[in-house]
């Protein structure tokens, strides 16, 4: 009976390693690191159970001669805490075995429970999060991001070919929306400084530096990396802007330094743009009604509804 025992966990552990070794691979080779906590603790622990379910399974039947059916079925109602008893060691081995098993696997088995309803509550955080979130960047492109797309546009020679897939309807799918986005990956967004009218978008950036100050201080930017991004480039071109005495006088170079500050805020704001979009049509039919009649993109745009 023990070389029995043995072998079942030399079989078992061998199984073990397997899982172990291509769940570690596929780990390695993943061009992203799993950053939440619970879910790598959560792997950790769905390891060890299906490690102690194959174990335990094997050594029970080689212990207590049953079948691979009633020897499953009473790992899993030990490790479970039920109990029924219509299953039960009746070796010495076997009873010590259900004892280690027992503080293994109970233990194991409530780790795993544990983790996936912090997990389940953790979501349900973060969604609460990120609704916040997308009413901080309403409120951005409301006092900010709307006039500055609008003025971008007027400096853009290639505008006319930006605004064709930016005309955003009601009928637009979320495949129309990933569609829109990988284009604009490519687009070719420029900014001719002889368009730049230097005065007043100083003028306005720079009466928005208290607003956009507030944004940044906002713990739950964090959650969201592409509009923290959008934010720290403004921000950047604000201060480029306020520390030159006179932008009506800078030259060529220091005019292109700046157009390239554009350049880079001008691609970050048209993509978080139709992020925003895509959610005002999924969650909120009212506010992207107004965002249509307000395209910055659509020339015949009308705020007033004929």
């Amino acid at each position: 009976m023990i070389n029995s025992l043995l072998i079942s966990i030399l079989i078992a552990n061998g199984l073990t390693k397997l899982v172990f070794r291509r769940w570690s691979l596929r780990k390695i080779k993943s061009k992203t690191k799993d950053k939440n906590p619970i879910r790598v603790r959560l792997r950790i622990f769905l390891i060890i159970f299906a490690a102690i379910l194959i174990l335990g399974t094997i050594s029970f039947m080689a212990i207590e001669d049953r079948s691979l059916t009633d020897s499953l079925y009473f790992i899993i109602v030990t490790v479970a805490t039920v109990g029924y008893g219509d299953v039960h060691p009746v070796t010495p081995l076997g009873k010590l075995f259900t004892v280690i098993l027992i503080i293994l696997g109970v233990g194991t088995f409530l780790g795993v429970i544990a983790n996936v309803t912090e997990m389940m509550l953790s979501k349900r955080e973060k969604r609460v999060r990120m609704e916040k979130l997308k009413m901080v960047i309403g409120v951005f492109f409301s006092e900010v991001g709307t006039q500055l797309i609008k003025d971008f546009a007027d400096y853009d020679p290639n505008f006319d070919e930006v605004r064709k897939g930016l005309i955003v309807t009601e009928k637009w799918t979320h495949q129309d929306f990933l569609t829109v986005s990988r284009h604009l990956k490519n687009s070719a967004f420029a900014v001719e400084i002889q368009n730049v009218d230097w005065q007043p978008l100083a003028d306005f950036l720079i009466g928005k530096r208290d607003f956009l100050v507030r944004l940044l201080e906002n713990p739950i930017l964090l959650e969201h990396e592409s509009f923290t991004n959008l934010l720290r480039a403004v921000f950047h071109l604000v201060e480029e802007l306020d520390f030159r005495d006179d932008v009506k006088q800078l030259p060529h170079a220091d005019r292109m330094h700046i157009a390239g500050d554009i350049k880079r805020v001008y691609h970050l704001l048209v993509d978080q743009w139709l992020d925003y979009m895509e959610h005002l049509k999924d969650n909120y039919p009212y506010l992207f009604n107004l965002a249509m009649r307000t395209n910055p993109f659509d020339r015949k745009a009308s705020v007033m509804v004929e």
